[in-house]
């Protein structure tokens, strides 16, 4: 992936502030609510994390970053930089106006609005504080335990399907969304459809930002597309079923499955178009 100039201010690195250590869960949940938080990417944890459920485990020690930590952190700031120019962008065509997340880089564990969070739990969006939390250790369990290929660009991708989530919070979806959840007039296998009709469109989203960004900023290398697709497809609900269960429960889906979250992308990379994302037609039909 080919780096701009751009470095945004909105980036807030907690890496080696002594802010980490452990994060306990407790209150008796279940193991496949807690495989959920902790393996799929992009969910909202502050149903349970604002339930008081965890607890900020023991200070770690202040220490210098390393030269790769300072130089991933630079990428953050580029990344978050150019899902700025790109977002404000659309929304003024749009008639709009956007308005930044903050991004938030940790290590182990740190306080969110949405509540304590940790590493396990993979990069998140937080409506209640408009902030994304990225412990970057999370790519290393991405590439080993689900088989995706990482590179820049898969880092990217992920950033950008979590700026989804502040784009769908901006636009007022988040809180249709909860307000479904809220009513308990919906059952389970109705709220995962819409779960993945809510993820699914994040990663519309991503493909939006990326085709619109290489337009202005010409980012992409060649691979970079394909890595994005790989870790698109690794975090497919199909794709952790089978490596955490060893089968497939499609009515349990809430995120989509590979070829779901694969085609959504490219649709979004395809048109670049924020019109043509409303997952929520096609799946609730």
């Amino acid at each position: 992936m080919r780096w701009t100039n751009n470095r945004s201010g909105n980036v807030d690195d907690r890496r080696g502030s002594g802010g980490g250590g452990g994060l306990m869960v407790g209150g008796g949940l279940g193991s496949l609510i807690i495989a959920a938080i902790i393996f799929f990417l992009g969910g909202d944890p502050s149903a349970i994390l604002s339930s008081g459920m965890g607890e900020a485990g023991p200070q770690t020690e202040q220490r210098e970053l390393t030269a790769e930590e300072n130089k991933l952190g630079e990428f953050v700031q580029m990344i978050t930089a150019e899902n700025e120019r790109t977002w404000t962008k659309i929304f003024n065509e749009n008639g709009m106006q956007y308005e930044p997340a903050r991004v938030v880089m940790f290590t182990n564990a740190t306080q969110s609005g949405c509540g304590a969070a940790q590493s396990a739990m993979g990069p998140f969006y937080c409506p209640a504080d408009q902030t994304i939390y990225m412990d970057m250790a999370f790519f290393n369990e991405l590439q080993q335990r689900f088989g995706a290929e990482v590179n820049e660009f898969s880092i990217a991708y992920v950033m950008a399907h979590e700026m989804g989530h502040h784009v769908q919070t901006l636009l007022g979806t988040t809180q249709k969304v909860d307000q479904l959840r809220r009513s308990g007039r919906y059952s389970e296998a109705d709220m995962n459809r819409v779960s993945v009709a809510t993820e699914l469109q994040a990663d519309f989203y991503a493909g939006v930002w990326a085709r619109q960004t290489d337009n202005r900023e010409n980012i992409l290398e060649p691979g970079d597309l394909e890595a994005a697709i790989s870790a698109a497809e690794a975090v497919g609900d199909d794709n952790i079923q089978k490596r955490s269960q060893g089968y497939v429960n499609q009515e349990a889906f809430t995120h989509g499955s590979s070829a779901q979250r694969k085609e959504w992308f490219m649709k979004g990379y395809n048109t670049g178009d924020i019109r043509a994302g409303d997952t929520f037609d096609a799946l609730l039909k």
